[in-house]
């Protein structure tokens, strides 16, 4: 139960991920420094990992009898 718990909150933070990472793509395009989409996509891929690692840890879990 708890790993499905962790992979939820994995999904729910590549998706606020995503939406950071193009709202800082917005700000760079409308003249901020060029730190906002670097920033927005290191968090992008630190939440990709994490739900990767979840997703396969779940994965085994179920495969486990």
């Amino acid at each position: 139960m708890t790993t499905r718990v962790s992979t939820l909150i994995s999904a729910f933070g590549a998706l606020v991920s995503v939406l950071l990472f193009a709202g800082a793509v917005g700000e760079y395009r409308s003249g901020a420094s060029v730190l906002w989409p670097v920033v927005g996509a290191v968090l992008f891929l630190g939440a990709s990992a994490t739900l990767v690692r979840d997703l396969r840890r779940a994965r085994g879990d179920e495969r486990r009898p």
